[in-house]
C-alpha cells in the first residue's frame, strides 16, 4: 500500500530500529509494529533481557542494523554523539543530540542556554561543596529548591528537595546532617530560588528546522502517592491537551527554535515550568520522548504512529492531526516500583496481566512486559507494568475513560494514583486568570 504525502510517495512499510539503554520506548515500537512496519529493538541493560520477549524482535548489536533501518530512534539521553554522527551521514534519526544531552543532564548548562535564548529563568547558584552552599544560604536567606545536577548524579537526582522555610534553614539542616553521605554521591548541585505557582510543561515535536503544530501542554504527576506525596517516580501519570497558540509556547520553546535548528535535532522537546501572574519560569528541559508522555500522546495523535515518526524523521513540515479535548494517562505498577529490587520483584516475575474483557484493550500501553502463551507477563525488574490512557472533551470524561479501563485489569498488588488530573479545576482557573489558557 502506498500513501501520498504532498509531492512524495511514501511506502507504508518502513524499517524502524529502536536503541535503548533500558526498556523505555517499547510501547511506541509495539504500536509501530502493529501498523505493519518492520521493527527491531536493542536494549543495553541485561536486567531487561526478557522485556518485550514475544512482542518485539530484539537484536544483540544494534550497529549491525544501521544500514537496514529507514529510521533510527534513540529513546534516552547519552546517545547524543552517536545520533549526531548518524545524522551527518544522512540517516534519519529521531531523538538524542549532544546539545540535547547537555541541556537535560547539566542543570547549569540548561539554565544558561535558556537565559541566552531569552527565557526568564529563576535565580540559581551551582555548587560542588556543601559547606559553600550552607554559607551561601546563611548570607542569602530565602526559600530554595535543592537540585542534584549533572550526569554523575544519576539516581541522586531523585533527592530533589523543595524547601518550605522562608529563611532556608530546613535546607541548611538537611545539608549539615547529610553532607558526609551526599558528598560521596552528589558531585554538583544547584540551589534555585523557589517560586510559587502552577507547574506545567510545554512540549512540541521538532523536525530539524522548526517545531510542528499543535504543541502539547501537559501536567505531570511525579510523586508516588496521591496529593503529590512520597518519593519521585519519574512519572505516575499525566494530563495533557494540544494547542495551536499559547503564551506558554511563545515564551519558552519558540525562543529556542533557532538554537535547536543549528544542531539539527529531531524529536520531542519539552520544558517544565512554573507559571504565575508575574511570568513563566522554565525549570528543566527534556530533549527526548517522555515516559509515559509518548504513550499518552499516542492516545491523542490521530494518524498512524509509524507514519508520524517517519515524517518527523525526514524533516517534513506538517500539522499533526490530534484529538480535541484532553488525554490522560495513569501508570499501573507493582512492587518494587519506583525502586529496583530483584528480591522483591522475584515474587512478581512472570505474573500474568489479565483482562476481564480481553476484546477491549483500548488505551492499554505496555511497560516492562513480555508475551508468553498469549498472556502479557511482567518482565525485567522494575515493576513498571502498564500505562492506561483515556481521552475526552472534558478532563472528567478523560479521567472516567482511563480509570474505567483500569478496572478491566487483573494483576495482583497493582497500584496506581487515583488523582491524576484532579488539579485541573484549580490550575486552569489560575492559568486562565494569568492569561495562559
Amino acid at each position: 500500500m502506498m500513501l501520498l504525502m504532498g509531492d512524495e510517495i511514501l511506502s507504508q512499510n518502513k524499517k524502524f530500529l529502536f536503541v535503548s539503554w533500558v526498556s523505555l520506548s517499547g510501547d511506541l515500537a509495539w504500536q509501530i509494529a502493529k501498523e505493519g512496519h518492520e521493527v527491531r529493538v536493542f536494549i543495553e541493560d541485561k536486567n531487561d533481557a526478557d522485556v518485550y520477549d514475544g512482542i518485539l524482535e530484539k537484536v544483540e548489536k544494534w550497529e549491525d542494523y544501521v544500514d537496514w533501518a529507514d529510521v533510527i530512534v534513540f529513546d534516552d539521553v547519552g546517545f547524543g554523539n552517536i545520533a549526531d554522527r548518524l545524522r551527518k551521514k544522512g540517516k534519519l534519526v529521531v531523538g538524542a543530540s549532544v546539545y540535547g544531552d547537555q541541556l537535560e543532564e547539566s542543570r547549569e548548562f540548561g539554565q544558561e542556554e535558556m537565559k541566552r535564548c531569552g527565557l526568564t529563568i529563576l535565580p540559581s547558584s551551582n555548587f560542588t561543596d556543601f559547606d559553600d552552599a550552607i554559607n551561601f544560604l546563611k548570607y542569602n536567606p530565602g526559600r530554595y529548591v535543592f537540585k542534584p545536577s549533572g550526569g554523575s548524579a544519576g539516581e541522586e537526582k531523585e533527592l530533589l528537595f523543595i524547601g518550605e522555610e522562608e529563611d532556608g534553614r530546613d535546607i541548611i539542616e538537611i545539608m549539615e546532617h547529610n553532607k558526609g553521605i551526599w558528598g560521596k554521591k552528589i558531585k554538583t548541585f544547584q540551589l534555585q530560588k523557589f517560586m510559587s505557582g502552577v507547574e506545567v510543561a510545554v512540549g512540541a515535536f521538532f523536525n530539524g528546522k522548526k517545531f510542528l503544530y499543535p504543541i502539547n501542554i501537559n501536567f505531570e504527576h511525579k510523586k508516588l502517592f496521591p496529593g503529590d506525596r512520597g518519593p519521585s517516580t519519574g512519572e505516575m501519570g499525566t494530563l495533557m491537551y494540544w494547542n495551536h497558540a499559547s503564551a506558554l509556547f511563545s515564551n519558552t520553546l519558540a525562543k529556542m527554535e533557532s538554537a535547536l535548528a543549528e544542531t539539527g535535532y529531531v524529536g520531542y522537546f519539552d520544558i517544565n515550568c512554573i507559571v504565575n501572574g508575574r511570568s513563566i519560569y522554565p525549570l528543566e528541559i527534556t530533549a527526548r520522548f517522555g515516559y509515559p508522555t509518548i504513550s499518552i500522546q499516542a492516545e491523542g495523535i490521530l494518524e498512524p504512529m509509524g507514519e508520524f515518526i517517519y515524517k518527523l524523521a525526514s524533516g517534513q513540515d506538517f500539522e499533526i492531526k490530534t484529538r480535541k479535548g484532553f488525554q490522560l494517562g495513569v501508570v499501573v505498577a507493582v512492587p518494587p516500583f519506583p525502586f529496583l529490587s530483584k528480591e522483591i520483584f522475584s515474587i512478581y516475575q512472570d505474573l500474568s496481566i489479565l483482562f476481564k474483557r480481553s476484546n477491549s484493550l483500548d488505551g492499554i500501553h505496555i511497560g516492562d512486559v513480555k508475551m508468553i502463551d498469549g498472556d502479557l507477563r511482567l518482565a525485567g525488574e522494575s515493576g513498571y507494568a502498564l500505562v492506561v490512557t483515556g481521552s475526552g472533551i472534558t478532563v472528567d470524561e478523560a479521567r472516567r475513560q482511563a480509570y474505567n479501563r483500569i478496572k478491566n485489569i487483573r494483576l495482583q498488588n497493582m497500584f496506581y494514583r487515583v488523582d491524576i488530573g484532579t488539579r485541573w479545576l484549580s490550575d486552569s482557573d489560575k492559568m486562565q486568570s494569568w492569561g495562559y489558557v
